[in-house]
Order: structure tokens, then sequence, then C-alpha cells
């Protein structure tokens, strides 16, 4: 599995977060009233869970020294089926937010703690109990409401609910019928912007007035010229130019820029949220008066009041932002308009689908842990990658936006795409803060160059292929409940059976088109029959009897699995799979990786054999308690990659191959300067990628940054029969916009999709060529001396320059000088080096220089060079 997505900013710079246990307990008696209550509650899709919590007095509660902490009762249960210790602290009027681990980076940016374990759905009790009584409750403890308690958005399915604001004491009485239109307001599926804030009875709520005719406040003097504004939650008025209007959308607001202070220091631009205000249009100069406020590290000012001086207005001149730009540059510029004149790379398109953002980068970057070792120079790296990485954004708040938009603004379409590796200049608009992410919400469409163009299959040469290819979540067995995350540990895949056949039709397209003899598969369902309907899949396109699996059988406890299907028309298994397990070697560890699927093969034509390995080790999302984050650049567990490594190459080496014919392939999750990798090549296995394509080779794009965790990694004896190795890059340059999934998309664009093989997968395949049948073709050689003819023939030394051109259609051909004549009673000759001699100009004397080619067969070649004196 890869790692779960976040913004390139909280994946370098944010802690990991403390993880709730489960814990089954009675139901808690009821406590006194006035304490913390629920002032928040998501139920949104798939895992966006979150429950805030609101301090209503004037001291600071310690969570955990209070013994606070959340129960869910699922599903009408007595008992606590979920219970989770809160640490931290919260200061009077402040909220604090829990929530699951993978939920979208919109929940995560507030999150103050988070749990990976399965949490509530809508007819499940939620409870915040201090010590052992509740303070407040959502539903009914004991009571099973079916699917929801309320109704509409005001209701515990799929919604949010916000508490009102005249609501100060929690309802601690869990036994009683739980109505949430009585305390509560209902919001639509996944609406986040109420979380880490709440508005209460005590909050003031001025009515200023706005007034061109009076001295504004200089919007630098709000900003500041730190991270947060100086005078947060003091009235303002403010009078500038608007820049950007996004009013619709989401954002409910459009940011205004005045003339400004004269220090570079201070932004002159400033957020205004407006919901159901006035409407303005850019170039409108306009006054607004306000509250100033921070939100999600964005200085805005909540307007209580606009007027409308003039129309018609200049936009002030786009400021040239440029990458590298520091945090504190970008600080200056928040809220105003601005251009990014470079060349910029597409870097990550992962939540371009959902939330309508790509970044854009100073190049395409890599991975620190690709191209540098961990530690010291990987984080340097890390952090020169986050300066050179900017959101470019759509200019809407809102979830699955329809229609998806273009870079250049226009409307996405298949015809009309981009890849990651294209080209974006000239992106104009406003530069925000939202979602711990730096971006430009653009006013207008940038100017766009097609770069990455997409490719045919690459051609690796050989005579047989083997084939890496990640499935993702190939589940035969569609999810039985897809709006429940609970049994997402088992059912991985398909939420429909139409999901599946557009999974399906994807996958099988890629398969056929590379047309491998042996492919190992990545993330197939581990029930022992998906492989087999894959291959049946695969059959129905390029033929009846094409391919056929390896059967196994369900192997390891995971609920994905490897897996190998074959052409037996080109290659014969020798002996029945094996498995690396700890049964095998106890420092493998069975709870981090799936078995190690190994198989010997026999080439029909040329009988040569060789064993194919395929592995799926831990991943770098979720930690290892033995292994933790060493913060080196190497993520969660890297010494249980490591040591799996070990294991695998010594058994390899020492059991199964011990001829030199082994590969390994599939997803090993290290980037090929960490740890594991290193093991391996002190295995003496050889990392193909490198080898045949460099430091910079890569097949999956993360956070905006290039690296492989899928690989190639072969024993000296079958890397001497290599022909090639290269990714195709049919997945990770793609937007996910177009793969088969329908989640979170609108029917436009669910359309947006087509059965090939582009986006069928987060990874991209390795393939690999090898050269199996006799080598019976000679080298070619050809060589030519330089001069051909000697003149004067005056009995001097004169020199010769060769020039030998030889080339194998199978690779490397070494070449050797095996013979020199020479006629002539005084002729002489002496070699300067490799290709240089010096002969004596005797006249009549005739020089012969020959050569020979030798290919890796032992198949040779000659060819003889004439110098003649005099003639």
């Amino acid at each position: 599995m890869s790692p779960a997505h976040r913004p390139i900013a909280a994946a370098i710079a944010a802690a990991a977060l403390a993880a709730g246990g489960v814990v089954a307990s009675a139901a808690p008696a009821a406590a006194a009233s006035g304490d913390l209550l629920i002032s928040e509650y998501v139920e949104g899709l798939s895992n966006n869970k979150a429950i805030e919590i609101y301090n209503p007095s004037t001291q600071a509660v310690d969570l955990a020294a209070a013994g606070y902490k959340l129960q869910v009762f699922f599903n009408g249960g007595a008992t606590a089926g979920f219970t989770a210790d809160l640490t931290g602290t919260v200061a009077p009027g402040d909220v604090f937010v829990f929530a699951h681990a993978s939920a979208a980076p919109a929940i995560l940016a507030q999150a103050d703690q988070t749990t990976a374990s399965g949490l509530f759905n809508g007819d499940d009790a939620v409870a915040l109990v201090k010590g052992t009584a509740a303070v407040d409750v959502i539903g009914q403890v004991g009571a099973d409401p079916g699917t929801e308690w309320g109704t509409g958005l005001t209701s515990t399915a799929d919604n949010s609910l916000r508490r009102n604001a005249g609501v100060g004491v929690g309802d601690a009485d869990g036994t009683n019928p739980f109505d949430p239109a009585v305390e509560w307001s209902g919001y639509a599926t996944d609406t986040f912007d109420g979380l880490g804030w709440h508005l209460t009875p005590s909050d003031p709520d001025p009515e200023p007035v706005a007034d061109c005719a009076a001295p504004p406040t200089i919007i630098g003097s709000v900003q500041g010229s730190g991270a947060a504004s100086p005078i947060q939650g003091q009235d303002v008025l403010i009078e500038g130019v608007v820049v950007g209007d996004f009013q619709t959308g989401g954002y409910d607001g459009y940011y205004v820029q005045d003339a400004g202070d004269g220090d570079p220091a201070t932004s002159d631009g400033i957020f205004v949220y407006a919901p159901g205000g006035a409407a303005v249009n850019p170039g409108d100069s306009v006054s607004v008066a306000g509250d100033v406020a921070e939100y999600y590290g964005l200085t805005q000012v909540v307007s209580g009041d606009v007027e409308v001086c003039a129309t018609g207005q200049a936009l002030p001149t786009a400021a040239e932002l440029t990458l590298p730009a520091t945090t504190a540059q970008r600080e200056a510029l928040e809220g105003t308009y601005v251009t990014l004149p470079q060349n910029l790379a597409i870097g990550e398109t992962f939540e371009y689908g959902r939330f309508g953002t790509i970044t854009l980068t100073n190049g395409r970057l890599d991975q620190p842990a690709a191209v540098v070792e961990p530690g010291a120079a990987a984080n340097t790296l890390a952090a020169a990658n986050l300066e050179n990485s900017i959101t470019l954004d759509d200019g809407r708040g809102s979830q699955n936006p329809d229609p998806a938009l273009h870079p250049d603004g226009a409307v996405f379409t298949l015809e009309h795409s981009f890849r990651s590796g294209d080209l974006v200049q000239n992106a104009t608009g406003v530069l925000d803060y939202r979602f711990d992410t730096w971006g430009v919400q653009p006013t207008e469409g940038a100017d766009f160059t097609l770069a990455n163009a997409r490719t045919g299959v690459p051609d690796v040469g050989g005579d047989l292929k083997i084939s890496s290819f990640n499935v993702l979540n190939y589940f035969t067995t569609i999810d039985p409940t897809p709006t429940n995350d609970r049994d997402d540990d088992r059912t991985r895949g398909a939420d429909s059976e139409e999901e599946f056949q557009r999974q399906q039709d994807k996958i099988v397209a890629a398969l056929a088109d590379i047309d491998a003899d042996v492919f190992g598969l990545l993330e197939i369902e581990n029930n022992g029959t998906a492989v087999k309907a894959l291959a049946d899949a695969l059959n129905a396109k390029v033929g009846a009897g094409t391919y056929v699996p390896v059967t196994t059988g369900v192997i390891g406890t995971d609920a994905i699995a490897t897996a190998l299907i074959y052409k037996p028309s080109t290659v014969t298994p020798v002996g029945g799979y094996q498995l690396m397990t700890s049964a095998v070697d106890p420092t493998w560890s069975d709870d981090r990786h799936r078995p190690a699927l190994t198989q010997r093969f026999a080439a029909s034509e040329s009988g040569d054999e060789f064993v194919v390995s395929v592995n799926h080790l831990k991943s770098k999302g979720s930690a290892c308690a033995e292994s933790p984050d060493l913060k080196d650049g190497q993520g969660n567990c890297s010494a249980s990659r490591t040591a799996a490594a070990k294991a695998l190459t010594n058994w390899l080496n020492t059991t199964v191959a011990p001829d030199g014919r082994a590969i390994v392939i599939g997803d090993l999750n290290s980037y090929d300067h960490e740890d594991s990798i290193d093991a391996f090549v002190a295995g003496g296995f050889t990392d193909l990628e490198k080898q045949f394509n460099g430091e910079h080779a890569y097949s999956y794009v993360f956070d905006g940054q290039l690296g492989y965790l899928d690989y190639a990694l072969a024993q000296p004896a079958l890397t001497a029969d290599v022909s090639g190795v290269e990714a195709w890059h049919i997945n990770s340059d793609e937007p996910s916009l177009i793969d088969y999934d329908m989640s979170f998309k609108q029917p436009a664009q669910d359309a947006l999709y087509a059965p090939d093989p582009y986006r069928s997968s987060d990874h991209d395949p390795v393939i690999v060529g090898l050269n199996l049948t006799p080598d019976t073709t000679a080298p070619t050689i050809e060589v030519t001396a330089d001069p051909e003819l000697v003149w004067p023939p005056n009995n001097g030394m004169r020199t010769i320059e060769f020039t030998i051109d030889a080339a194998d259609d199978r690779g490397e051909v070494s070449v050797e000088l095996t013979e020199v004549s020479d006629t002539g009673a005084r002729a002489s000759w002496t070699q300067v080096d490799d290709d240089t001699f010096e002969v004596t100009a005797v006249f009549g004397a005739v020089y012969r220089f020959t050569w020979t080619a030798t290919d890796a067969a032992g198949n040779t070649a000659t060819d003889t060079a004439e110098v003649v004196v005099g003639r």
C-alpha cells in the first residue's frame, strides 16, 4: 500500500498525532451540567469523521488530567465499542478537534488528535465522557435508529452538525430520545469549514458601518509582518480594490488590496469573509467594516458591512512571485494579486478531482531519499522542495467541483487534459493560505504547454518480458457497505459492479498492451480467486489460455496479496511456488509484510531458468512500534523493511536461486537511497532501474515529488541477460480524476473515463526485458586508419590513429587487437595506446592491423585496416 496523500507542507512539517485505542466499556453515568460540550459533528464519506469539543469556561482544561475521553456505541450497543482517551489542553473559548487519521486534509488541518480506528456512522451514539460520567451525548445509547437520528440535512448520517450558538450545556443523559433539530443545525455531506471555531452566545455581534468617506485602516497594519494579524478580534475599516471575487463556489468572500504602506514585509491585500453579503466585482473600490480574524492560518476581515465606492478601477500590477520562495516571502504577499512568471511543472494532481487543486513545482522535484542519503541531506532537500512548490487552486472551496477546470481556465476533458510534468506559466490570481498550503486562487487561465505526452509501451528488447504491476486493490468482492468504512480493512476495492467493471477494464487494457510473459501483481484481493478472475478477463481480450495464474489460495493474513500470472506458451513453472515468511526466517515480520511469492520458471525456447520473487513490503504511511519514523526521510518502518530485505536476499542467494538467476520485483515502499535497498545491493542484487535509467527514474509521484517504489532487482547471472528496464508512465503522471473510482465525483466527472491503460493504478508498471534464446549472431566491427596512405617515404616515424566501431544486437561487445603484420625489409611499428600506433615510413611497406570483436555469448567478428607507405 502506498503512503496516503497530504499536501507537501504537511508531509514535511506535521508531527504524528496520537491515536486512541479500542476499548469496550459500560455506558457512562450522567455528569453535572456546565462542562465541555460537543460543538460540531462530522460524519462524511469514507473516513471523513470528526468531533469538535468546545470549552465554554474561563479556564483552560487539561483533557488527560481531567480524564476526558470519547466513546462510540455502535449500532444501538449499550457498551462502548470504541474509547479514545483525549490528550491536550483546550483554552477558554477554544475548541479541540478529534478526527480519523485518514480524513480529508481540511479536517486534518484542524485536528488536535487522531485515530486510525474505525469511527462512528449515522446509527452510532457518540459520548463525551469525563471520568466515568457523560457530559454530552449525540444519539441515544442502547437504541438503534436504523440509519440515523433526525432527517434531511439535520441528521447524523452523511452530514455535518453544528451546535446552535444558544446552547451552552451538553446533553449529559445518553438514554433519552435524541432529535438533532432541537439543538443542532445541519449541513451537507463533507462540509468542514466550521471545524476549528465555535460561535457562542458570548461572542460579540457588532454591526460596523462601511464608509467610503472615512479614513481607512491600512491593510498592511492589519496583516502585520508575522504569520498572524497583530490586531485579531478588533474592528477595522479597510478600503481597497477587489482583486479576486470568490463569493460563489464555497469561499464566500473576496480579496481587497490597497495602495500599500511601503513596507515590503507586510501584505497589502486581505480576504474579506462575507457569506450572503452584497455582491462585488473585480475592479470595485470598496469600503469594508468588520472584525479581524485568523481562519486556517489565513488572515481575514469578517465583513459586517460593505459600501462600493467606485467601479471599473484598474487592478494593481500583479506582483511576480518566483520559486523558490520562503514562507516569509509568501506571507508578505498573502491576499494580494500575484503572477507566477516561471514555466513551472505540474507536480501533484492527487487532489485535483476532489478539491480542484494541483501543485506547481520549479522543475520536476525528486523524492529526497531517491537521490540523496537519508538524514541531513534528505531533510535539506525536503525543505528546498517545499520552497520550490506552490498550489494552484481553482477558486472554489466546494468538494468534487463541477466542471473540473484545466489550468488554462478551460473545462477539463479527456481530449483537453494534462499530466504531471506538463508546464504552466503566468498563473495569475490571489495568493492565499488554506489547509496548511500556500496557493494561488486564479482569476484567469494560465499558459499551458504539453511537455510530458503519453508514450507507447517501452521497448525493453529481449525475447521474454517480466512486469511488476500494482493493480490498486483489485477486489472481486464488492464492498457490501460502501458508506461504512469499518470493514474497509477487508473490502478495499470497488463499491459497485459498475465500478468493478471500470477498474477491471483499465487494468486489462494495460496488461494486454504490456504483453509480458510473466506478470507479478500487487494489491490483489487475498481470497484465492481474484487472480484467476483477472487472468480470465485478460484472456477474454487477448485470447483463451494466453495466461494462467500460479494458484496459491489465500496467503498470509492481509486483505491484499501478491500474485503471478504467466504465458504457458513461453515459460513453464519449475517446481511449486515458495513463500518467504517468518517460518523461513524469523527476522521476516508476517505482521508487516505480505509473503514474498516466489516461483522458478524455464523459458520454453531456450530452457534457461530464472526465479521471480514478487514482494510488497510495509508502507511508510502507518507506524511500526518497533521501527518508528526517525525523521531522516525514510518514513515509518524503515528498519522493518531493511530486515525483510536482508532475509529475502539471504534466502534467494543460498536456497532458492544459488545459480544467481533471481529477480525481485514489486512495491518495496522504499526509495533507492534507503537502507532496505542498500541491503539488496549489499546482497549482490543490481538495481536495474537505476542501471538502465539513472538516478531520476520514477514510477510514483507523491507530494509532487518523483521516485520509484516499484523495483526490479536482479542477481548477477540474470543481470547479464537483461536487455532493458523501464517504467511505463501510464499512472503516476495522470490525474486520478480519470480513474475508475466513482466516489467523490459528480456525474460529469464520472463520465471522464475510458477503458484504456491510463490511471489504471497509482503506480507505474515496471517492464524488464530478458535475452534467453541462444545468441548465434556475430557482432559487427569496422576499422579505419588515418591516414591510410603515408607520404613521403622518408624513413621517419608516422602516427596512425584507428577508429573502431563495434556493436552487438544484444548489448555490450569487447574489442581487442589480435594481429599486426607488415611487409618490407625495414618495416617496423610501435603501439602508443589502444588505438594509436607509429609506423616507419619505408617506401613500399604495408602494415595490416586486425581487431576482433566478441559479444557476451562468445560470437566474434574481425576487421583489418591496411596502411601503405609511398604507393
